[in-house]
């Protein structure tokens, strides 16, 4: 989970102002920055299934704004992968 201090510093970094967390890029920015934290817990956990889906939910969800990027913003779409070190 994010605290709001990281989420107020990734807002402001990637977003137009301080309260843009409706910027998809800001989205994604915030759910990356969540699964990048989750990420070692599975590792030490292989079988915390439970947690799993909520893990895969917030993956699905970020797979799915950069699927609205790339048809909206193909040009956002680049920098997000670019900037969180994405695959396509």
């Amino acid at each position: 989970m994010i605290s709001k201090q990281e989420k107020k510093l990734l807002v402001k970094k990637y977003g137009k102002n301080e309260k843009d967390t409706g910027n998809a890029f800001v989205q994604v920015a915030l759910l990356t920055h969540d699964i990048e934290k989750l990420k070692p817990h599975f590792q030490a956990n292989p079988k915390d299934f439970h947690s799993r889906r909520g893990f895969l939910a917030k993956i699905t969800q970020r797979k799915t704004l950069l699927a609205y990027l790339k048809k909206n913003d193909p040009e956002t779409y680049l920098k997000c992968l670019e900037e969180f070190k994405l695959r396509k």
